[in-house]
């Protein structure tokens, strides 16, 4: 395993250690990629957000594409400080190779701190490692000084409860329903699935990352400015999962469907939560509807307006809130 500097490997308990790095402002929240599941689509990047400071850019999940789609808002990579991974599914980290793989050719400054649940360690270990033959070969130039890609990258692995201060603001992480491994069974001591609260100077966000229905969710975003929801088509997804793969064995269909069913958002399931946390705006992302490319979106803001009374904005690549 790859040797990161500066990595931590405790996991954060609630209240149990308090992380420090810097950033400053009152925050902007960049959906670059908004389009949900293993479907690509032609007109919507993966899952990946920007929490834009006055000194600095937290990644907030990095989806395939998140690189390009920074570009694309006028954010360089040399200002990021940071990534917030919600869970290891490869639609929320497929962009990660990428970002380290620039940064590294860019030998931009600082190290990433890469926050995550239990196993994000181990994620970026793996990258790291599969970084090491293209940087030794370099440019190919004899004699060139090559950064190491290890010392570019920490990792602070957390759970659920854990705070972590960020200069002049906190993000407090949350066990989702994304997983439902039985609780106290192996795999359910090694992995999380998080929403993030992000509480700035001057006003609140509220990530849920991919989720189910939860209280533990709710009690997260109660009074939150902003909420930045999860959302499946469901019948919509698993149509487009069976044209996609029609050799599909039936078991693997049906753990997915059970997965899709249980552990994702409807548009009605949106709008409870934000009416029950009482927020006052809404941004729904993530938009797992099994399309290839554009998306008619009214008929999902129009069911969620039935619960939430609250302003809804179903959100596009590049949208700023």
């Amino acid at each position: 395993m790859a040797k990161l500097r500066n990595l931590s490997i405790a996991c954060l308990a609630m209240g149990s250690m308090v992380v420090s790095a810097l950033a400053e402002g009152p925050g902007e929240f960049v959906t670059l990629g908004t389009q949900g599941g293993p479907l690509a689509n032609a007109t919507r990047s993966q899952p990946a957000n920007a929490l834009v400071l006055e000194d600095g850019v937290y990644l907030v999940d990095v989806g395939d594409g998140a690189a390009g789609r920074l570009a694309a808002a006028g954010i360089p990579l040399q200002r990021l400080k940071g990534v917030f991974i919600s869970h290891l599914h490869f639609d929320h980290t497929g962009g990660l190779a990428a970002i380290l793989g620039l940064r590294f050719q860019l030998n931009a400054p600082g190290v990433l701190t890469v926050y995550g649940p239990p196993g994000t360690e181990e994620m970026v270990a793996g990258l790291v490692a599969s970084m090491q033959p293209g940087a030794e070969a370099g440019y190919g130039v004899p004699g060139e000084q090559k950064p190491d890609p290890a010392a570019m990258v920490s990792v602070v692995e957390i759970r659920d409860g854990a705070k972590i201060e960020v200069e002049d603001f906190t993000v407090t992480a949350a066990e989702n329903s994304h997983y439902s491994f039985p609780k106290g069974t192996e795999l359910d001591q090694r992995f999380d699935s998080l929403s993030f609260r992000f509480d700035l100077p001057e006003r609140s966000i509220v990530y849920t990352g991919d989720t189910g229905p939860s209280e533990n969710v709710e009690k997260l975003a109660k009074g939150a400015d902003l909420l930045v929801s999860e959302m499946i088509d469901l019948e919509q997804t698993i149509g487009a999962v069976k044209r996609a793969n029609p050799n599909l064995p039936e078991k693997a269909l049906t753990d997915m469907a059970r997965h899709l069913s249980e552990h994702h958002l409807t548009p009605y399931d949106v709008g409870q939560l934000a009416h029950r946390a009482h927020v006052k705006n809404l941004v729904v992302t993530h938009l797992a509807t099994g399309a290839a490319g554009a998306i008619d979106t009214a008929p999902y803001a129009a069911e969620i307006g039935t619960v939430f009374k609250g302003r809804v904005t179903i959100a596009e690549d590049l949208d700023r809130f």
